[in-house]
């Protein structure tokens, strides 16, 4: 006589197992059990405590810090809680530094004049805004149809060069790139970052051969 086969388990057996939820941290992006490794742990603190005050409990309240802490002497956490300041200042201020640098960043897209029915167009200073030159080479190439490159110029720093006249279409590009909300469009997301405010359209005209 064949064995009967309960439908109760069988249906258990093929229910699928929920994915896990996790939890990240709004400021460091780490789960909040490892803010502590981050550089903004006094941040993440504050964070936690205002939108999810239970896990703030959980994690940063007297009982949960002292079964944590254990046997480390007073001496020892008030000098954790000293390194931490002060990694979290050296990290704002590396943070600041980087912000100054880029509000002070100039990208310069020039249009360069070959002979009187060619041109190329050069653009320097989009590393400074965390752009991929030679992604946004491609894009450019593709956009246009045309070769694109990154080059060294006669100074030995790194630009973009496009062939034919694209100044300001590069321009337009950039700039809808950082609309709100338009970014992603078109591939635009490469170029998203720079300060509008900060681009430079210059032109270069050929020099005439002199006369001998």
């Amino acid at each position: 006589m064949a064995a009967t086969v309960d439908p109760t388990s069988t249906q258990l057996e093929k229910r699928a197992t929920p994915p896990v939820q996790m939890f990240y941290c709004g400021v460091c992006t780490y789960p909040p059990e490892y803010c502590e490794f981050g550089n903004s742990l006094s941040k993440c603190k504050e964070w936690l405590q205002a939108q999810h005050p239970d896990l703030y409990e959980k994690y940063y309240s007297d009982v949960a810090l002292k079964a944590k802490l254990g046997t480390i002497s007073q001496e020892a956490q008030s000098r954790l809680e000293e390194e931490t300041i002060k990694k979290e200042a050296k990290a704002d201020a590396k943070a600041d530094a980087a912000r100054k640098k880029k509000l002070a960043s100039q990208v310069i897209i020039k249009r360069i004049e070959r002979n009187k029915r060619k041109f190329v167009t050069s653009i320097r200073g989009l590393e400074a805004f965390g752009v991929d030159l030679k992604k946004a080479a491609k894009l450019f190439a593709q956009r246009f149809a045309t070769g694109g490159s990154v080059t060294k110029n006669a100074a030995g720093i790194d630009e973009i060069v496009v062939q034919g006249d694209v100044s300001q279409e590069i321009y337009d590009m950039i700039a809808e790139a950082n609309e709100d909300g338009k970014g992603g469009k078109k591939g635009l997301d490469i170029l998203k970052g720079v300060l509008i405010d900060n681009i430079e359209l210059v032109e270069e005209k050929r020099k005439k051969d002199t006369e001998q």
